[in-house]
């Protein structure tokens, strides 16, 4: 028995049957695709407040969401933006996978999610009306709306899914974790998990506290300011939205004769150590055994989803990750969040673009970028989308601080997807 509860040799096949999406690059996993496929951004200057007095002026934001429209009206007052995101995704994903709940035992469904910010709008909203107005003013809801937990409670009460529920915050590298978490409870008894995260921190205050890393473009013009792996690359745009996956047994699926858009490979997560201790980071090690967990070769790996944070360090350390493993532009790496922004708790969303790649069968290109810069010496996918060859996907993810994550997704016998 594994300190994680899975005995030895008792590893199942988890797959992914539902997909729910909700991004800048629109609603829903096929308006989403299709963007993906089109190179159509939805990068653009932040509408949500006026952002003239911020140095980060360019955002990835939701368009045409109406909370009241796809989330329960009593809710939508006790809940910040990224639950409202949350529960409309996760009922795309139900749909998506024509699951039903009611259907399913209470306890053997679980619920897992990443979060980064938390409901950090509702937050301000609530702190304004202390400051400004007094104590009375301040709501009941303030004590759990903000809670990075909020989402995995709403979406576990709304849907009647008693088994494990949980939250991982390790900004943009949860979506990864949370997926790698989902698998382990399907080994370890759950039928189904309800997985990925959402994040919405576009707010005054929520974008202050991003910009404490320096790490945030502050270009005006949308098209120049997210080019990851280029020579004029300058930081990260943020964005909002987010996806959710429907995550279950082989068995399950079959029994409900489901198809599935693809199946959870390997997973692997580490930690950088800090920067003054001489030691190398640690994706090149999680990558070695994200793939050895799922008993792979570097040469069966169709695609890398790249992290592509935007900061020249940052992306040299990632390209050197990667030709170490894989050789000098020994892979095709894309990174389709240029279109959508860095979402922190809402990177499923890149889990959920590979899968729709591969059921494809198109490496998606990174829009906007004319070629990596040499140094970098990796094989990016410019232009358009480029033919797959081997059915898999390399999904990376770093969050602030140290957190890093890797995914090995595999194609699935789900068709309907390409536009």
């Amino acid at each position: 028995m594994s300190a994680s509860g899975i005995r030895a040799g008792h590893r199942g096949t988890a797959v992914v049957t539902g997909l729910g999406v909700v991004a800048p690059t629109g609603i829903g996993a096929r308006r989403h695709w299709e963007s993906v496929l089109a190179g159509k951004s939805g990068l653009g200057r932040i509408t949500r407040f006026d952002p003239a007095g911020y140095p980060v002026r360019v955002a990835g934001e939701v368009p045409g969401f109406v909370a009241k429209e796809r989330v329960p009206g009593r809710i939508v007052p006790q809940t910040d933006r990224f639950t409202h995101f949350a529960l409309a995704a996760a009922e795309q994903a139900l749909d998506d996978a024509a699951v039903d709940p009611q259907a399913l035992p209470e306890y053997a469904m679980a619920v897992v999610t990443a979060s980064s910010s938390g409901g950090t709008e509702f937050g301000q909203r609530e702190m304004e009306r202390l400051y400004q107005q007094g104590p009375s003013w301040v709501g009941a809801y303030q004590s759990i709306a903000w809670f990075y937990a909020a989402t995995t409670g709403q979406v576990s009460i709304r849907h009647g899914m008693r088994g494990p529920c949980g939250v991982l915050c390790c900004e943009q590298a949860g979506g990864l974790d949370a997926l790698g978490q989902s698998r382990r409870l399907l080994d370890t008894g759950s039928e189904l998990v309800l997985s990925g995260g959402t994040d919405a921190s576009l707010s005054p205050y929520g974008l202050v506290a991003q910009t404490m890393t320096g790490e945030l473009s502050t270009a005006d013009d949308p098209a120049c300011a997210y080019l990851p792996f280029d020579a004029a690359a300058s930081g990260f745009v943020p964005g909002e939205g987010g996806a959710f996956l429907v995550v279950e047994t082989a068995t399950s699926a079959r029994a409900r004769e489901a198809q599935h858009y693809g199946e959870l490979l390997g997973y692997a997560a580490g930690f950088d150590p800090p920067a003054d201790s001489g030691r190398p980071p640690v994706l090149a090690s999680v990558i070695r055994r994200a793939l050895a967990d799922a008993r792979l070769d570097p040469a069966d790996i169709g695609m890398v989803v790249a992290d592509a944070s935007g900061v020249p360090g940052r992306d040299r350390a990632e390209a050197q990750a990667l030709t170490g493993v894989f050789g000098v532009r020994g892979v095709p790496v894309t990174a389709p969040k240029v279109l959508t922004g860095r979402l922190y708790g809402g990177a499923a969303l890149d889990v959920a673009t590979a899968l729709l790649a591969l059921s494809a069968g198109v490496v998606p290109h990174t829009a906007g970028l004319d070629r990596a810069a040499p140094e970098y010496a990796i094989d990016l996918v410019v232009d358009r989308p480029r033919p797959l060859g081997p059915r898999t996907a390399l999904v990376l993810a770093r969050g602030h601080g140290g957190f890093t994550s890797a995914l090995v997704v595999a194609a699935g016998n789900r068709t309907d997807v390409t536009p």
